[in-house]
């Protein structure tokens, strides 16, 4: 049965541009009207999930509790459940994305319904005021986010022609790390209002990603898909380590540098205000000057890595310098004691994660199991990013709560050491891979 290549909103009664059948790559390129959304809508979602992420949620707990140990913990819990829900969500809605035969297309409703759920669970956060409560209104948050974010990822090779991959990505890297910024940016600018602090960024998530969804050209699945089956779900998100031992090798860099990152970013509110004893009202600005930094090095840095990795075809190298920059990163905030030596050390640790994202994807990409099940594997490779994010606030605040010495305060050591120590493994398992120089 053959396939729409254009379609009509029923309700909006707006004729979409031209996409081709499910199934089939484009070839001509999107607009710059498309491309606009696009980055909005990617903006927009990582404004309104970072911010919590990284800043929010920890004022939320400090305004629950003043036990320094008592609050690291509450962050880590809530945080580490709503990475969980992240993980399952993404997977698990991108697969019905695909099988949806909705006459608004497979990836418009799941958009729009995500983005009203990560809403109503974060405006939940705002009125809550226990762990319970919190735990279970960010993880409502995290799975409307992730319904809309992995059929909204699905978008990129639904809609746009190779020759475009390479420049959009970058503009999608581009907006995730600016949304980052943005959502702690936020948090200072509304710091006197938590209602505000989450629900300003929510609502720009959702008019962004709702635009997007109007603009967007999807597809009506007309063809009923296979039986569906747990059993399929399970399979189709697996790559056997022994016969893809590259694979491997680069999935288990990947997460050991990611939660190498999250040890840290998870609890760099909780750092500034304990270890570096920032008063809370100070803390948040810190907090933004310090990603500001952390962006403004990794941007232009990221770039030239990729230059240089492309120009000389070393990958491995190039991963391996950004573990050994992290760890040492990672093990220099041990050592600080004021604003301007963490805002240093933020360089270093934004120059090495732009090294890390502006290298690792051509990497990966080198060595795929199958060309064929590219977007298989590839989701494979996305636990990676998603496991140690579910992992770090958990492994992070029982670290923080493991007296040494009896300092009784929350171990920013044996936190940050594990970090060191995980950005080393991570390159190491680097070294064994063939396929890539």
């Amino acid at each position: 049965m053959s396939q729409h290549t254009a379609t009509t909103g029923p309700r909006f009664g707006v004729r979409w541009s031209s996409t081709p059948p499910i199934g089939q790559t484009p070839t001509e390129p999107k607009s710059i009207g498309f491309l606009i959304a696009l980055c909005a809508a990617q903006l927009g979602l990582f404004t309104a999930l970072m911010g919590p992420v990284m800043v929010s949620m920890a004022m939320k707990v400090s305004a629950l509790t003043e036990d320094p140990v008592e609050r690291t913990s509450m962050v880590g819990t809530i945080l580490g459940t709503g990475a969980i829900a992240a993980a399952i969500g993404n997977v698990f809605f991108g697969r019905l994305s695909d099988r949806t035969m909705s006459r608004f297309g497979r990836r418009r409703p799941w958009l729009v319904g995500g983005a009203l759920v990560m809403a109503l669970g974060l405006l939940m956060v705002t009125q809550v005021e226990t762990t319970t409560l919190l735990t279970l209104s960010w993880f409502i948050a995290q799975i409307g986010a992730n319904a809309a974010l992995s059929p909204f990822i699905a978008t990129l090779g639904d809609q746009l022609p190779q020759h475009q991959y390479a420049k959009v990505s970058a503009l999608v890297g581009i907006m995730q790390n600016i949304g980052i910024l943005g959502g702690i940016w936020l948090s200072n600018v509304f710091a006197e209002s938590l209602f505000l602090v989450f629900m300003v960024p929510a609502l720009f998530g959702l008019v962004a990603v709702v635009i997007y969804a109007v603009i967007l050209p999807d597809p009506v699945r007309t063809e009923r898909p296979p039986k569906f089956s747990l059993v399929e779900i399970l399979r189709s998100f697996w790559v056997n380590p022994i016969t893809h031992s590259d694979f491997a090798f680069a999935w288990w860099s990947r997460f050991l540098l990611i939660l190498s990152a999250f040890l840290f970013t998870t609890f760099r509110l909780t750092f500034v205000q304990d270890r570096l004893g920032v008063p809370e009202a100070e803390a948040n600005g810190v907090v933004l000057n310090g990603v500001l930094i952390y962006t403004l090095a990794l941007v232009p840095v990221g770039y030239f890595a990729g230059w240089l990795s492309d120009k000389t075809g070393r990958r491995k190298a190039l991963v391996g310098l950004s573990a050994i920059m992290f760890a040492v990163g990672s093990w220099m905030l041990v050592h600080i004691d004021s604003p301007m030596e963490f805002y240093l050390v933020e360089i270093l640790l934004g120059a090495a994660f732009g090294i890390y994202m502006g290298v690792d994807m051509a990497l990966v990409l080198q060595v795929l199991p199958n060309k064929d099940d590219t977007a298989k594997d590839l989701g494979v490779f996305n636990l990676a990013n998603a496991g140690p994010q579910s992992l770090a606030p958990y492994v992070g605040a029982f670290l923080l709560a493991t007296a040494v010495g009896g300092s009784g305060g929350p171990n920013y050591a044996l936190l940050l050491g594990a970090a060191a120590v995980a950005a080393v493994a991570g390159a190491l398992v680097i070294i064994p891979i063939k396929k890539a120089k």
